[in-house]
């Protein structure tokens, strides 16, 4: 069962907050259930952690044995570019002005629904957006 990791998640992990303890265990569980991978729109992310430096997050990849997934493939880019325009349809219809999630979510979102079982996150708003990947939500 590989598990997508969410920036969120690990920046939770980072920050210690209260959710801090669930997340750690969580990605405990997910890394016993199977391999652990984020996207490369995730690894940008996390470079902009106020506590993080390249070599900062290059080492906690290793030693949590997270796989970056630089590569997306055509796939995950079409279904990242079909979800956020479905999302930014649905917001001007229903009056909600403009999109507020970011491209890099539906990256996120697709990389995690065509390169592995499920995705961790602290955000719900991923089932709107990918009804067929399953989350685990913190």
């Amino acid at each position: 069962m590989r598990t997508a990791l969410d920036a969120n998640l690990i920046s939770g992990l980072w920050s210690t907050g209260p959710l801090t303890p669930l997340v750690a265990t969580l990605l405990a569980r997910c890394r016993n259930e199977g391999g652990l991978a984020i996207s490369g729109a995730v690894y940008a992310e996390l470079l902009a952690h106020p506590r993080a430096s390249t070599e900062f997050v290059k080492a906690f990849l290793r030693d949590a044995a997270i796989e970056v997934d630089f590569e997306l493939g055509a796939a995950a880019w079409e279904l990242a570019g079909r979800s956020f325009a479905a999302y930014a349809n649905r917001k001007r219809r229903s009056g909600g002005g403009v999109p507020r999630r970011i491209l890099a979510d539906f990256l996120i979102g697709a990389h995690a629904q065509v390169h592995a079982d499920r995705l961790a996150t602290l955000d719900a708003g991923y089932a709107g957006d990918f009804p067929d990947l399953p989350l685990l939500v913190v």
